[in-house]
């Protein structure tokens, strides 16, 4: 549990980080205020962006490895900060600069390898889900058995997801605002995703009890 806590603590920081960047950024480039289209990057800053998304992936991955010996409790940590701290990042933004309005409103979410693009709504969730299901991984004694059909549906999910945010992403640069989200593709993958996830946590359970 106590690792459980520090990791909490670790992605509520960065996602303070992750916010103050954001807040420069905006101050540079939206001193009126955030909104679609985006403004043209000089392409140092654009690649200097991409490098600290990349570097942030890289951060998280390598302490997830330092707080676990287990590999599977390793992956899930890593979602699990990855769900923390993009909450966080939220809600130091709403603190920092009253932004978001609103769950509706739209945000650019990442740059790789496309940018993404959603409402606020959108990854929130994903993020929740990333934290209450890498929970009983990070608590569990004995390791759950993930199959390859596990595996393989969550592929699918994940492919889903990340499209149903790269398509408006790609289409809303140039515009004041994406005019459509994919929310079928996006709720099929979340209900896939969740769904497979859960019922390998419920069997892993029932197995537990029968012991």
């Amino acid at each position: 549990m106590q690792r459980i806590v520090g990791l909490t603590i670790w992605g509520i920081a960065f996602g303070y980080m992750e916010a103050a960047v954001v807040v420069y950024l905006r101050a540079l480039y939206y001193p009126e205020g955030f909104a679609f289209p985006l403004k043209t990057m000089p392409q140092s800053v654009l690649l200097t962006e991409i490098g600290r998304e990349t570097a942030t992936l890289i951060i998280m991955a390598a302490t997830a490895m330092l707080a676990y010996r287990r590999r599977q409790q390793r992956v899930a940590a890593f979602f699990f900060l990855f769900g923390i701290w993009d909450i966080f990042y939220y809600l130091f933004l709403k603190l920092l600069l009253d932004w978001p309005s609103s769950l509706d409103t739209w945000d650019i979410l990442f740059l790789i390898p496309l940018p993404w693009a959603g409402p606020v709504w959108a990854p929130s969730l994903v993020a929740s889900a990333f934290v209450l299901l890498t929970l009983p991984i990070l608590l569990a004694k004995h390791p759950y058995r993930f199959g390859r059909w596990f595996l393989l549906l969550e592929t699918v999910a994940a492919l889903l997801i990340v499209t149903s945010f790269i398509l408006p992403g790609c289409s809303g640069i140039d515009r004041h605002q994406p005019d459509f989200f994919p929310w079928p593709m996006f709720w099929s993958g979340f209900l896939l995703g969740t769904g497979t996830f859960m019922a390998v946590l419920y069997r892993g359970k029932r197995g537990e009890k029968g012991e």
